[in-house]
């Protein structure tokens, strides 16, 4: 297990746990990061992290990142 900032660019993992307040999980989870869905890192640009979910493109800080164990 380890945070999604540290996965591989362009590997397909599952998440396993999103972690943080109750206010960072449901955000979160309201863009489809939720245990057992399959996320993909596209790229990463000054810690900030573009992933592929559900078939759409998301933006996310290396702060939330850190909260998805994949």
């Amino acid at each position: 297990m380890m945070p999604l900032n540290l996965a591989p660019l362009g590997e397909e993992n599952i998440i396993l746990r999103v972690g943080g307040s109750p206010a960072v999980k449901k955000r979160l989870e309201d863009l489809g990061f939720v245990a057992g869905a399959s996320v993909r890192v596209i790229n990463m640009m000054g810690g900030n992290l573009i992933v592929n979910i559900k078939e759409s493109r998301i933006a996310i800080n290396e702060d939330m990142a850190r909260k998805i164990m994949v």
